[in-house]
């Protein structure tokens, strides 16, 4: 494991911990999944989700950034600071502002059921992009956060 896949997962496990579900392991199949979308993040120059379709059994976290300005943990930190609006419940009933997608980062990094984690850092130009897939994914519907 690289350096920079460890970091990455050891940022989510802290989490994680700080909730009581288990830890996720790397997976490189999701890594190169994620690897894989950082050219068309890269070709739109915005955050934009992959279709569902192109990864079945996988959830998604993104981040965007000015190329070179932002060290892995302030990029999760950035979704990690999302637990300050989570009010524990069944999803997307899950956020004290009333909006699910002010959480859901944060909800997707510790969900319970998740067990596995791949992220790649994709670095255009001008921007760098942190892409990491979840699986089994969370923020389901009508299950409970942890």
């Amino acid at each position: 494991m690289s350096n920079l896949q460890a970091r990455l997962l050891s940022l989510h496990n802290r989490e994680r911990a700080t909730v009581g579900v288990p830890p996720l392991a790397w997976d490189a199949g999701l890594a190169a999944a994620a690897a894989g979308y950082g050219p068309e993040l890269a070709r739109r120059g915005r955050l934009a989700h992959s279709a569902q379709a192109t990864r079945p059994g996988q959830g998604e976290n993104l981040w965007m950034g000015t190329r070179g300005a932002y060290q892995l943990e302030e990029m999760l930190g950035g979704w990690a600071e999302e637990k300050r609006l989570l009010r524990p419940g069944t999803f997307p009933e899950v956020s004290s502002s009333g909006h699910w997608s002010d959480v859901a980062h944060y909800t997707q990094m510790i969900w319970r059921s998740t067990a596995r984690v791949g992220c790649a850092l994709h670095r255009s130009r001008r921007w760098d992009f942190l892409i990491c897939r979840y699986s089994p994914p969370g923020n389901v519907v009508g299950q409970r956060v942890f």
